[in-house]
């Protein structure tokens, strides 16, 4: 067995999406093959409605992937094949974007006004890239959750852990998606493919995974005797973890535990052309795409 070494430690930054939802973004944007399946990954948590509820209204996706994960709140979407429906506190939302699909997502909160969920965004190899659009809709009822003997918990949205089996399939990536809580001062080894990239992300609590330096955490702006000053978060939370090659990660748990997801994919490895939401393997399929969105052919007919 070999410990997967830690290639870097990130803090997921603030920006903004949609018509004005504030959110953390540990990668996307970036060099497409660091994470090669994966594209971008978002952290939509806020405490104030006024900060998620303008939501993310009409945009067209093609040729990748999306993965929506709630946590706390709901999610309302609909898209331009006459979808509806909403994801709940621990529901996930696996769509495939394929030859195109106009959507939106409307964040509500729970009852104290909290929004959190993450989304994914997954890249889909070029014989798959005009496939027609489909959904998977998992309620979190349905997703399987392991209990270890020394309190460590994992649910398993997608793939095969420890002898059971996410609801979600048929994904290009053939992904792994963990949501994996360690209880406080618990080491606890995972196996991975090894041909698979693989990242956490640390939500909650703190830990670190063998060969990585203390996550740094989230640099802050605080007001302090009238003066703004930048300081460290020291749990860890929002740190994405980016692993290079080995079959297994070894966390070490601090003292409040730590729950983090752990994604892994086969990497694709094909050429991208990439402009937003939209994800080709050429600057000529890109443009075909916008010339689609402004003459109105963008949604393809069902076959």
């Amino acid at each position: 067995m070999s410990i997967r070494p830690i290639l870097e430690t990130r803090n997921a930054m603030p920006t903004m999406e949609g018509a004005g939802v504030k959110l953390h973004r540990a990668f996307g944007f970036q060099d497409p093959s660091e994470l090669d399946p994966f594209l971008l990954f978002d952290d939509f948590r806020n405490e104030f409605p006024q900060d998620y509820l303008r939501g993310f209204p009409w945009h067209p996706h093609r040729g990748i992937e999306t993965i929506t994960y709630v946590l706390s709140g709901t999610v309302e979407h609909g898209d331009s094949l006459g979808n509806t429906g909403t994801l709940g506190a621990g529901d996930v939302q696996w769509m495939t974007a394929g030859s195109g699909i106009l959507h939106q997502e409307m964040p509500k909160g729970n009852i104290n006004g909290q929004m959190h969920g993450f989304q994914l965004w997954g890249n889909l190899p070029s014989s798959q890239k005009m496939t027609a659009p489909r959904y998977q809709d998992v309620q979190g009822k349905d997703i399987p959750e392991i209990i270890d003997d020394d309190g460590t918990r994992v649910k398993v949205i997608v793939g095969e852990f420890w002898g059971k089996t996410g609801p979600v399939d048929g994904i290009a990536a053939d992904p792994q998606y963990l949501d994996v809580y360690v209880p406080a001062g618990v080491r606890k080894t995972f196996k991975i493919d090894t041909y698979r990239r693989a990242f956490a992300y640390i939500f909650e609590g703190q830990g670190a995974f063998v060969d990585a330096s203390r996550p740094q955490g989230v640099l802050l702006e605080k007001e302090v005797a009238g003066e703004e000053l930048h300081i460290r978060d020291m749990s860890g939370d929002r740190t994405l973890v980016r692993f290079g090659t080995g079959d297994e990660i070894t966390v070490q748990a601090g003292p409040d535990g730590i729950r983090f997801l752990l994604i892994s994919g086969a990497p694709i490895e094909e050429p991208v052309a990439w402009h937003g939401p939209i994800v080709m393997n050429t600057q000529e399929e890109l443009r075909q795409a916008f010339r689609d969105l402004n003459n109105g052919t963008f949604i393809k007919p069902a076959h």
